[in-house]
């Protein structure tokens, strides 16, 4: 833990065009207050096939480069985490690297894992800078997805779309990671998946959340039974839990981080000293505390519930999101985030928020890439949704963005702008 590994800038990229999800709502007959108070949804990306997970990918990338003055020639390694890949074989990376041209001297591969790709990805190049192979070199990690369920279903007002691109290295302004505190939970389950050959996934819905909160469990408990023997948190006045400043979650929706948050508060309370004396209906009462829930993880919410679900971004949007209201309250203080892909595997790590942060969130410009949005209606979503896959709507990306073009013997040709 002597060698300081993390997150030094981000940048984000989502789709064009949204849907308003009251609009949504009422389109399909459903009282709105079921998707934004019971999904904590106001908004959801509306990816259109020119917009797939390598021209995000692309637009994050080129951002993070671009508005931190990154020396590409001393970037090692680009990694994407992503479920959604566009080919068997080739990598999303090895098209980010040919669209913006970066060196031919770094490592370039995906990750897949469900929605915890995008963490294997900066696991993996934390721990390579952390081990000293980079040799002073930087790595770019991406996460880029599209969460597409179909139209009518029950999982259609959890969709969305978008990358988060992250910038690993020895100089990590905004989130200076605990290297050998995290805590892994995996296992063999059918909770969400995606066959071959669909544009859809399947997903067994209360299956998943119960497969979320058991990997979740176990991920916190691993992560703080190191965090306890390096006395970065302790029994005393206070949960463990309650010793981080803000708890980042996965969030397919944003009620589950309530879900989430309840659990990990219950972890801490069943394994409290004496806390086995207490009722089970109290402990979980006392899990439910709605200003622990308010202090630590609310916050972090605001561009989730503006963009949907985006598989394996979807928690460093939360970061993004937190970083960007929060940077400099929360500089020097320490914050939990959690982790988890469907099928399943879950991990828990903490990190402390760089002295930089507030100024490295005000080069990623968020409120300007989402105010280029444009709302669409419902209709218009639903063309969106029925078009096939290779065919994307011609439309000219705009300076610094990409799309897919066309595809052309089976080879994807994007357009820059």
């Amino acid at each position: 833990m002597k060698k300081q590994v993390g997150i030094e800038a981000l940048a984000i990229a989502v789709p064009r065009r949204y849907v308003d999800i009251e609009d949504l709502a009422r389109a399909r007959g459903v009282d709105p207050a079921k998707f934004t108070a019971g999904l904590g949804a106001k908004e959801m990306a509306v990816a259109d096939p020119g917009e797939d997970s390598v021209s995000l990918a692309a637009t994050a990338a080129s951002r993070l480069i671009q508005r931190n003055g990154v020396d590409p020639s001393r970037v090692g390694m680009l990694v994407v985490g992503t479920e959604t890949g566009v080919d068997h074989s080739k990598a999303v990376a090895s098209h980010v690297q040919g669209l913006l041209k970066l060196p031919r001297t770094m490592r370039t591969f995906d990750t897949q894992h469900a929605c915890y790709g995008g963490t294997a990805g900066l696991m993996a190049a934390t721990e390579w800078i952390a081990s000293g192979a980079a040799a002073g070199r930087s790595a770019i990690v991406v996460c880029s997805d599209i969460a597409r369920y179909g139209l009518n279903t029950a999982g259609e007002p959890t969709q969305g779309g978008g990358a988060v691109a992250l910038l690993v290295s020895e100089q990590p302004d905004l989130l200076a990671l605990d290297i050998g505190l995290n805590g892994v939970c995996s296992m063999d389950v059918y909770d969400f998946w995606r066959p071959l050959g669909r544009r859809e996934a399947v997903v067994d819905g209360h299956y998943s959340i119960s497969c979320y909160l058991d990997a979740l469990s176990g991920a916190y408990r691993g992560w703080r039974e190191r965090a306890l023997a390096h006395e970065v948190v302790r029994w005393g006045d206070s949960l463990p839990g309650e010793q981080l400043a803000r708890i980042l979650y996965h969030v397919p929706f944003c009620k589950m981080a309530r879900k989430a948050h309840t659990q990990l508060r219950l972890c801490d309370l069943e394994d409290a000293p004496g806390g086995q004396d207490s009722t089970p209906a109290a402990r979980e009462d006392a899990a439910k505390s709605q200003a622990s829930y308010e202090a630590q993880v609310a916050s972090s919410l605001g561009l989730n519930a503006r963009i949907g679900n985006v598989y394996t971004a979807s928690m460093y949007l939360a970061l993004a999101g937190l970083l960007h209201g929060e940077g400099s309250a929360l500089a020097g203080k320490r914050v939990g985030l959690l982790s988890y892909g469907s099928g399943c595997v879950a991990e828990f790590y903490s990190g402390v928020v760089g002295e930089g942060a507030a100024r490295r969130m005000a080069q990623t410009d968020v409120e300007e890439v989402l105010a280029k949005r444009e709302r669409v209606s419902v209709e218009e979503y639903e063309r969106i949704m029925r078009l096939a896959s290779d065919a994307p709507d011609q439309l000219t990306p705009a300076p610094g963005e990409f799309r897919l073009a066309e595809i052309r013997e089976h080879r994807r040709i994007y357009a820059a702008g």
